[in-house]
Order: C-alpha cells, then structure tokens, then sequence
C-alpha cells in the first residue's frame, strides 16, 4: 500500500502526538511526521517551506483548542500561503469537540476534507490513505 511522503501534526497535547505518531507508524501512513505545538509555529514553518520552494505536507492534521494560535486562526492564515503545492494538501481538524457549531463551522473551509475525533484510530489513518489513493 502507498504511503503519504509526509504529514504535520499541529496539537498542543503530548500525550495524542506520542499515540498518534504511534498509530501511524503502525499503519505505515507516512515517511516524515512534521510535529508544531500550536498554529503559528507551523504557519511560519510551513511559509519558511514554500519561501525554500520545497513541498508543504501532504496531511495537515490541526487541532482546534491550541494556545497562541488556535486551529481557526491556523486554517484563515494557512489558506493565504501562495503555493503551488497548497491545493495538493489535505487539512483534517482534530478535535475532542462534539461541538455542533465546530462541524458546522468546519464547512466554511474549503481545504478541510473532514472532521475527526480523537483519540486518531488506525482505521481513521487507513480511511485517509483509502481515500486519497
């Protein structure tokens, strides 16, 4: 099965990094996992990445409750990042939110292909690669 060249995680919590990363080796979702601890780290990053010319993430998985930067305000600079390789990326949120006003709010962005609840299972990253294969 074909894997993802790399993916970037943007949560605050260590302990879903740790069993995330976990999963996806399991599951062999991706070669490279590119972790920020919040929005604006990974915004800089991921701008400091297309100012180089090099290929931004093929996964985006962001978190919504972050500090400095939350993932709304990540995905409304994100969407600004003029690159080419922008429309190639997949953003999923991630969240332990039921919160129907986040699904609803989900919508309004066209780059977020869906909504996840964590814990991330090994099935949700072998939906992901079914999907996008």
């Amino acid at each position: 099965m074909k894997k993802f060249e790399s993916t970037c995680i943007i949560d605050d919590d260590p302990i879903f990094i740790y069993g995330t990363k976990r999963v996806m080796k399991e599951v062999g979702f991706c070669n490279k996992i590119m972790v920020f601890n919040n929005g604006q780290d990974a915004i800089e990053a991921l701008t400091e990445m297309v100012g180089q010319n090099k290929e931004l993430p093929e996964i985006i998985f962001v978190d919504l409750n972050m500090p400095i930067m939350n993932g709304w305000e990540f995905l409304e600079d994100f969407v600004k990042i003029p690159n080419k390789n922008r429309k190639a990326v997949t953003v999923y949120i991630i969240s332990s939110s039921v919160d129907p006003r986040d699904l609803e709010r989900v919508k309004n962005y066209e780059v977020v292909n869906n909504y996840i609840l964590k814990p991330i299972s090994s099935k949700d990253l072998e939906d992901i690669l079914n999907s996008l294969r």
